[in-house]
């Protein structure tokens, strides 16, 4: 009892460091759909004196990705009802050219600004409208969730390691006489603390394992039937086989740290 107690000590706040890490994987990629959405979704409006093409708009901003000319007939069509023919011509010559801006990537607001700003600059633009205010909310929100999560995160991975670390500790302690006796033939440090890497290496995989599996049920068979709308849309997006390195590299990378940092804690083994 005792030793799958010592051992789950270990492999739970392990676990949870790996969910930490796989929900911010997770989180990324569904960012990412859902950021292209929002920039596909965007356009700002351009009113020019002539017409121009996308090179010349690409030319004073490279963020301008596709332009899409409104055409100025319908706009007539609808102010100029009721007016005689001649009329409408005139009000047609006299109109600006009006373009839907898209843009290569979904921009902080101060990008947005320098776009306007960059756009302004050439005397052919009459405006530029950017609807920041949409725009803005939309991002502040956005970047708000992005930061919550990411500090969570961190948090966790933080408290989680220093359980990890103690319960190092308790380990060293367990295997104390064996390491004194190394440390008395001169065995190299690696060689000293193999017996910890040994252990923590083999619930690093244990652990790996059971987090991947987590998410592979996830993806595969409870997503499809949440009915949740999100976890449908980005299926794809929950899990990745090379999200199982990531994990094993990870949980490695923490059991070296954890390791060196029990046996660096002190000058030498105590009597």
């Amino acid at each position: 009892m005792k030793f799958i107690k010592n051992h789950l000590m270990f492999i739970l706040p392990l676990m949870a460091i790996l969910l930490g890490i796989e929900f911010y994987l997770v989180f990324e990629r569904t960012t990412n759909t859902y950021e292209k959405g929002l920039k596909e979704g965007y356009s700002m409006l351009a009113v020019t004196k002539k017409p121009m093409e996308l090179s010349k708009f690409q030319a004073l901003n490279e963020h301008i990705s596709t332009v899409e000319k409104i055409k100025r007939e319908s706009i007539v069509s609808e102010v100029a009802k009721g007016v005689s023919q001649s009329s409408s011509k005139e009000i047609l010559a006299a109109l600006p050219y009006f373009y839907n801006l898209g843009l290569d990537s979904y921009l902080h607001t101060s990008g947005l600004e320098k776009i306007k700003k960059d756009l302004e600059a050439d005397a052919n633009i009459k405006k530029i409208e950017t609807f920041g205010s949409s725009y803005n909310s939309s991002y502040r929100l956005f970047s708000f969730i992005k930061l919550i999560l990411k500090v969570f995160i961190g948090f966790m991975a933080v408290v989680s390691l220093f359980l990890i670390i103690k319960q190092m500790e308790i380990w060293k302690y367990a295997h104390k006489e064996r390491m004194q006796v190394m440390e008395i033939f001169g065995a190299p440090l690696m060689l000293r603390s193999g017996v910890l890497f040994r252990v923590a290496f083999v619930d690093a995989i244990f652990s790996t394992i059971l987090v991947s599996t987590i998410f592979f049920y996830t993806k595969f068979y409870w997503a499809s039937g949440s009915g949740i709308d999100i976890m449908v849309q980005n299926q794809e997006a929950l899990f990745k086989f090379s999200d199982i390195g990531i994990l094993l590299g990870s949980s490695v990378l923490i059991v070296i740290i954890a390791v060196y940092t029990v046996v660096f804690s002190s000058k030498g083994v105590q009597e």
